[in-house]
């Protein structure tokens, strides 16, 4: 599913455009998230987990996405370079068509600048218009930031798991799961 192509002007006043990743993005897609993944520990991954995605597989991941009809990726360009992704997948299953799933991540220099509640927008918007009924997502424990960005645009934890993760240093993070009923 593609985006059109959409720019906002962030908190600091500097412009950033919204739009779909291409494949002529999945170089720089790929060295984003593994930054991204090594700015927190917070996202799924560790960098050197990243590295058996070559940039093939990446290419092949944005198209999918582009062409998928349950799935929408918008990225957030500022000068040229990737400052943060979302994902939005629509379950396709009888049982579970109500229901989308949401990933966001958003490089350190970029934080507390408006993309996120930006993204957030785009993706109700889709989900309501793809007549989702449900918004799901999950996030560690201790991720305060991102928890108070999920319950300002409208989701409640409903459920909780126990030593979900383990980090390298060997803490244990619960795993909150949370949704958004759209109207």
């Amino acid at each position: 599913m593609l985006f059109d192509e959409k720019t906002i002007t962030l908190k600091n006043g500097q412009h950033a455009i919204f739009r779909s990743p291409a494949v002529a993005d999945a170089a720089m897609m790929l060295d984003y998230i593994k930054t991204a993944s090594g700015e927190t520990d917070f996202l799924t991954r560790y960098p050197e987990e990243w590295d058996g995605t070559d940039i093939k597989k990446e290419e092949a991941w944005i198209n999918d996405m582009r062409e998928s009809q349950n799935a929408l990726g918008i990225t957030c360009y500022v000068g040229g370079h990737v400052a943060g992704n979302c994902e939005i997948r629509f379950h396709s299953g009888i049982k579970t068509r109500h229901r989308a799933t949401i990933g966001i991540a958003i490089l350190r220099e970029y934080w507390n600048l408006g993309i996120g509640s930006a993204m957030f927008e785009e993706m109700i918007a889709a989900a309501k218009a793809h007549g989702t009924e449900i918004m799901e997502l999950e996030f560690l424990e201790g991720n305060d930031r991102a928890r108070h960005l999920y319950e300002k645009v409208g989701f409640r934890v409903v459920s909780e798991k126990p030593n979900a993760f383990k980090l390298k240093d060997g803490t244990m993070c619960k795993e909150y799961y949370m949704q958004k009923y759209l109207e």
